[in-house]
Order: C-alpha cells, then structure tokens, then sequence
C-alpha cells in the first residue's frame, strides 16, 4: 500500500489549503485515515481520524479550523485547513489504518509528507 499527499505550500496566515492523500495498491480495505502533523523540533501530534463510516474526530485544538473528508470510491482522505496561522506551518503526513483482503492482516501505512508553511 501507497500514500501519495499533495497539496501542501506556502499560504499567508488566515489564509486556506486543503490537502490530499491517495491510497494505492491492491487488494486491502481501509478502515479508518487520519492527518498527523510535525513542526520543526516538536512531536508529531494528530490533526485529525475518520473511520470508513464516516465518523471524524478531532483534537480540541484542530476541530475549529480544520476538517477532514474522504472519498471512498478513489481511497483519498482530505484535510481542509482554514484561517491558517503561522504555528500551522509543519509537515502534514496522512495515515491509513487497513486490513489486506488475503489474509485479513492488519497494517498501517504512512504518507511521504507534504510541507505546509503559513508566513506571518
């Protein structure tokens, strides 16, 4: 399985983005996907979950300006991002949780990461 996100730049504060991440591969289901995040020098901390029935959650600090979307047809989940502050400014990664259809294992598969900078 491959993650493949896009979407990210360079954005002025309050301003938007929305971020993309396509999963490939074959024979697996996903069962939930999620944006992390990671800014120079700190700990990757969760931006935001949705499961493969739609349910999101958000941690208090993102739930605001932040939303999270999936389209389950092309296996893609979606971050939009609103009213852009500098401290957004880090590296987006997108996460799957599956299982494989030929076994039924389990797996978790991460994006390659895409650069978000918001100036001040």
């Amino acid at each position: 399985v491959q993650l493949q996100a896009s979407g990210g730049g360079l954005v002025q504060t309050g301003g938007s983005l929305r971020l993309s991440c396509a999963a490939s591969g074959s024979s697996f289901s996903i069962n939930a996907m999620a944006w992390y995040r990671q800014a120079p020098e700190k700990k990757r901390e969760l931006v935001a979950t949705i499961t493969c029935t739609g349910i999101t959650n958000y941690p208090d600090s993102m739930k605001d300006r932040f939303s999270i979307s999936r389209d389950s047809a092309k296996k893609t989940v979606y971050l939009q991002m609103r009213g852009l502050k500098p401290d957004d400014t880090a590296v987006y990664y997108c996460n799957i949780r599956g299982s494989y259809h030929h076994d039924t294992s389990d797996f978790v598969a991460w994006g390659q990461g895409t650069q978000v900078t918001v100036s001040s």
